[in-house]
C-alpha cells in the first residue's frame, strides 16, 4: 500500500468483481474506501471459494484495506443512511442500477452545505440498460469462438469460455481511472459528475481498441482458430523431452534471433527460408505465415531436450518464455510469489487463513510500501463511520442497532 490518495474518501456500494476492484485499487493507493453492504452481506459475501468457517476468500481479497458498514438496505431508513453517507463523502463507486435508491440525483440532492460536489462512478451492464455480467459480455465479444484447437470448425465447434473474469477486472481498473479523472476535473474548478461505465462497452470497446473490430470488417469474415499460437506473430506452446509444456514468443528481431540460437536451429531455418523464398528475420509476417513449418522445427529440438536444459539456453539468450503452471503450482512458486516483493505477509484475515497478500501492483522505488491490510469483518466500522461521517451520537447509533437498521461486526457470527 502507498499513501498517494490518503486525502480521499470514497463510499463503495457494490458486489461481485468489477465494482469492488475499483474500490480495492483506490484503497491500495491510500484512499479511505467505505464499503456499504446489506447487513446480512451483499450478493458476493458468500461467493466461492468458502473456508470451512464459511468465509469467502474472494470477498476477503477484493475488499482488503477497506472499511465496512452494514445497513438494512431493504428498509427506508437504511437506504437513507446509505445515501447520506455517499452524499456527505462526495465520492461514490457503485454497480447498483441508476433507478435504484442510490441514484446520482438522490445523492446530489442529499448533499449538505460544504460537501464536495457529488462525483460518482456507476458500473452498468449494457449501454441500453440490459443486464450483463462478465461471462455474458464475453459471449458477445467473439473471443470464445476464436479460442480452441486449430482444427475446430468455427461454425460447428463449441465456444471456449475463459475462466478469468477479465472484463470485470478491466472494468474495475477503468472505473478507478475514470473516478480519479472526474475528481481531477472537479478539484481543478469544474463540476462534479456522474460517470457511467457499461461492462459491455468495456468489452466491445476493448475489441475495437485492439484492432479486432477493424480486422473483422476489413477481412469480411471471422478469424480462424489458432490453438495456442499467437495471432500475427511467432509464438506457441512446446513440450520438452521430460513432458514440460512451455510458451515462447518472438515478436521482435532480438527475441527471434535469441530463440534460433537457443534451439540451435539456424541450419534448418536457413533451409526452410531457401525453400519458401523468405527471410524470417524480416518480421512477424513471414514467421506467422510459415508458422507450422517453424513450429515443427522447434518442437523437434524440444522433444530431444529436458526442460532445464532448454530453460538455461533460452535464459542465456534473452528469450521470452515461461513454463506452464497449474494455479496451485503458481500459488506456491518461489519466483512468482515467495520472492516477489509485491506480496507481503499475511494480515489478520477474517477467514483466519494465513497466506501471502498482494500489495499494489505499482512499484514506487522512492517509497517503501506498507504491508497489505486485511479485509474488514462485515459491519466492523459501522459505528465509527456513522459517528465520523454523519455525526451520530452513540445513543443514536445504539437505537439504529436495536432497530435492526445497523449491524456491527460479524466477527463472532
Amino acid at each position: 500500500m502507498y499513501q498517494l490518495l490518503n486525502d480521499l474518501s470514497i463510499v463503495e456500494v457494490s458486489s461481485f468483481v468489477a465494482s469492488p476492484t475499483a474500490g480495492l485499487y483506490c484503497a491500495q493507493m491510500g484512499a479511505e474506501v467505505i464499503r456499504v453492504d446489506h447487513k446480512a452481506g451483499g450478493l458476493d459475501y458468500d461467493r466461492y471459494m468458502l473456508t470451512k468457517e464459511g468465509r469467502s476468500l474472494s470477498w476477503e481479497n477484493l475488499n482488503r484495506a477497506k472499511k465496512s458498514v452494514a445497513l438494512d438496505l431493504r428498509s427506508g431508513e437504511g437506504r437513507e443512511l446509505c445515501v447520506a453517507l455517499a452524499a456527505n463523502t462526495g465520492q461514490c463507486i457503485t454497480n447498483l442500477p441508476e433507478k435504484s435508491f442510490l441514484s446520482h440525483a438522490a445523492m446530489k440532492v442529499a448533499q449538505p452545505d460544504g460537501a464536495p460536489d457529488m462525483t460518482s462512478v456507476r458500473i452498468m451492464g449494457w449501454h441500453d440498460g440490459r443486464q450483463a455480467m462478465d461471462f455474458t459480455v464475453n459471449a458477445a465479444s467473439g473471443y470464445p469462438l476464436m479460442t480452441g484447437p486449430e482444427e475446430w470448425d468455427l461454425q460447428t465447434a463449441p465456444p471456449v469460455n475463459q475462466v478469468l473474469p477479465a472484463w470485470d477486472f478491466i472494468t474495475g481498473a477503468y472505473c478507478a481511472f475514470a473516478l480519479l479523472a472526474a475528481l481531477r476535473h472537479r478539484d481543478g474548478g469544474g463540476a462534479g459528475s456522474e460517470v457511467r461505465v457499461p461492462l459491455g462497452d468495456v468489452a466491445i470497446g476493448t475489441t475495437a481498441n485492439a484492432g479486432l473490430m477493424a480486422e473483422m470488417l476489413y477481412r469480411g469474415s471471422d478469424r480462424e482458430r489458432l490453438g495456442n499460437a499467437i495471432w500475427g506473430a511467432f509464438g506457441r506452446d512446446f513440450r520438452s523431452k521430460d513432458g514440460v509444456r512451455f510458451m515462447v514468443a518472438a515478436l521482435t528481431s532480438k527475441q527471434w534471433h535469441g530463440l534460433v540460437e537457443a534451439f540451435d536451429v539456424a541450419e534448418p531455418i536457413g533451409e526452410l527460408e531457401a525453400n519458401v523464398g523468405v527471410k524470417f528475420s524480416d518480421g512477424d509476417d513471414p514467421r506467422f505465415k510459415h508458422r507450422h513449418a517453424l513450429f515443427d522445427i522447434f518442437q523437434n529440438v524440444a522433444s530431444g531436450l529436458d526442460y532445464k536444459t532448454l530453460e538455461a539456453r533460452m535464459g542465456a539468450k534473452g528469450c521470452t518464455f515461461e513454463k506452464y503452471r497449474t494455479a496451485h503450482e503458481a500459488a506456491n512458486d518461489p519466483a512468482l510469489v515467495g520472492g516477489n516483493p509485491m506480496f507481503g505477509p499475511s494480515p489478520a484475515n477474517p477467514s483466519g487463513f494465513e497466506y501471502p497478500a498482494a500489495r499494489s501492483f505499482a512499484n514506487i522505488p522512492e517509497q517503501t510500501p506498507a504491508d497489505p491490510a486485511p479485509a474488514p469483518y462485515l459491519g466492523q466500522h459501522s459505528e465509527e463511520v456513522l459517528a465520523e461521517r454523519l455525526g451520530l451520537s452513540s445513543g443514536a447509533i445504539g437505537k439504529l442497532v436495536d432497530a435492526g437498521t445497523l449491524a456491527l461486526s460479524d466477527k463472532d457470527r
